[in-house]
């Protein structure tokens, strides 16, 4: 695809970026096949292609609109046209360059710009969202139903093992799910434990930045993962910890790519990439435990489980079968349901955003996972089990909790 980028954005290292990406699309269409928006809309500016077409019009010099940014707002980002992509357009990249120039330059309605400004100022800080959510959980009869959907009653943490051992892991607690699902973590510290693991929490660590830089607040989000390189830092700096582990693959990905994020920070870029390389999702880790998970699991859990792979994991960090692998070596029967690949519409604060398209991408997903007859939904993001949750009775937990359950069970 050929390029010519406005002055305003020419040189610049962004500019370099996008104009790499843009000239490796060849408008083959093949991404439109599996975007879950243009499937839904059937507009091919709600597909990647057009989006990609907008966006170099955009840095071109071209006006954007409201329109223009309306169709940018609608991409879910789940990448999953970069898993299909024959020429490896890093789309991703490259809607967030396009989002942020749109921002700057198009106004939002009042109403939009308030919805957005609570979600990346409210979210990010556990110290505030926490006690928030507690109260809401407390008061959720009083609550509508859209409001219920996303205050769902949290399952108690439990206890977190106080063993010693020599290995030692690094684990991001996150800003939301500590009050959504504080089982999660403390999940994973037992299981880890139990195979001699010891998981560390950075106190200072907090939001991995996802969500103000993917709500085109970028500076802050790039502010948060500062912050987070220099809670973990002391850690890394001594060699006490082997890995960064992360129990959610939204905050996963973003992680991973740090070292790209800072790269020009000339104070950052180097412990960025290091934070990077050491980061890995729980289902990165657990495999050299498949042994010991197999000896002493096998024959606990009976009832097939239905495993929903999150956009994150699949087609951001390209992790695939990795958890199946995990969960069928403890004994467990797992399977993916019909079009596995499609997400489920929750994607960060988008289904708080967009509720119409995240609902009706839930329900098709739902009504694929449920037709695996499975008796429990397992997942490995908050984002996907609490949008999942609200649309069904069935239980949808993160896959390290049934592994936790059964090492507990006599």
């Amino acid at each position: 695809m050929q390029t010519n980028l406005a002055d305003f954005i020419k040189g610049t290292a962004e500019g370099e970026e996008a104009e790499a990406i843009l000239r490796a699309c060849v408008h083959c269409g093949f991404c439109t096949a599996t975007c879950p928006t243009y499937q839904l809309l059937g507009d091919e500016l709600d597909g990647p292609r057009g989006r990609i077409y907008l966006i170099k019009q955009v840095l071109e010099g071209a006006e954007p609109t409201r329109k223009t940014q309306l169709h940018l707002d609608r991409c879910l980002t789940c990448r999953n046209c970069e898993s299909t992509c024959p020429s490896g357009v890093k789309y991703g990249r490259l809607v967030d360059i396009g989002r942020r120039v749109v921002e700057e330059r198009v106004p939002r309605p009042a109403a939009d710009r308030v919805k957005r400004t609570l979600l990346k100022e409210f979210l990010p800080r556990t110290h505030l969202f926490k006690p928030a959510y507690g109260l809401g959980t407390a008061l959720r009869p009083l609550l509508s139903k859209e409001m219920q959907d996303k205050v769902q009653r949290p399952r108690a943490a439990g206890h977190w093992p106080t063993r010693t051992h020599a290995r030692k892991m690094l684990v991001l607690d996150g800003c939301v799910q500590p009050a959504m699902a504080p089982n999660i973590n403390a999940a994973t510290a037992r299981v880890l434990d139990a195979l001699g693991v010891q998981l560390v929490v950075a106190p200072k660590a907090g939001c991995c930045g996802a969500v103000r830089y993917h709500l085109n607040d970028q500076a802050a989000g790039l502010d948060d993962m500062r912050r987070n390189i220099d809670a973990w830092w002391p850690y890394v700096e001594r060699e006490e910890v082997e890995a960064i582990v992360m129990t959610a693959s939204g905050c996963g990905v973003t992680v991973k790519e740090y070292g790209h994020l800072l790269a020009h920070d000339p104070e950052y870029a180097a412990k960025a990439g290091r934070i990077a390389m050491l980061t890995r999702d729980l289902s990165e880790i657990l495999p050299a435990f498949e042994e010991q998970l197999a000896a002493r699991l096998r024959g606990k859990i009976t009832e097939r489980v239905a495993f929903h792979p999150p956009c994150t994991l699949q087609h951001g960090q390209q992790i695939r079968g990795k958890v199946e692998g995990v969960l069928r070596a403890a004994g467990v029967d797992v399977v993916l349901c019909a079009d596995s690949h499609l997400c489920c519409g929750s994607a960060g604060t988008y289904s708080v955003l967009h509720p119409q398209i995240a609902h009706e991408l839930r329900d098709r997903k739902l009504a694929t996972l449920e037709a695996t007859g499975a008796r429990e939904i397992v997942s490995a993001n908050i984002g996907c089990m609490t949008h999942l949750q609200s649309g069904t009775a069935t239980p949808v937990t993160h896959w390290i909790e049934l592994l936790d359950r059964a090492l507990a069970a006599p």
